[in-house]
């Protein structure tokens, strides 16, 4: 069992940067790819990026690519999420995911996949 908190989320100007972080707890941080997803109003949650256990491996959805850069310290039981050159499309919920036993770059950008949720946290960027 792994339990993720999410921190870091706030109000922003456009053009301005944030940092995610998602602290977990439980057995086995690093066996764990970790993902985070986002949710606007009104639409589904999407992809943003995800991480390999070893964090060897990153992947990241094409709208934010160039700008966001997922990392991680399995000595710390932390995923990061920084964000730079955010943009109003960008406000959404950020919710970070855990899973285990990926194969292959689609399981990581699939929601489906990750076993365990954080209650997310709300990023704001204004124009």
């Amino acid at each position: 069992q792994v339990q993720l908190v999410e921190s870091g989320g706030g109000l922003v100007q456009a053009g301005g940067s944030l940092r995610l972080s998602c602290a977990a707890s439980g057995r086995g941080f690093s066996n764990y790819a970790m993902g985070w997803f986002r949710q606007a109003p009104g639409k589904q949650r999407d992809f943003v990026a995800a991480i390999s256990w070893s964090g060897g491996n990153t992947y990241y959805a094409d709208s934010v690519k160039g700008r966001f850069t997922i990392s991680r310290d399995n000595a710390k039981n932390t995923v990061y999420l920084q964000m730079n050159s955010l943009k109003p499309e960008d406000t959404a919920v950020y919710y970070c995911a855990a899973g285990a036993n990926f194969y292959g770059s689609s399981w990581y950008q699939a929601e489906f996949r990750y076993d365990y949720w954080g209650q997310g946290t709300q990023v704001t960027v204004s124009s």
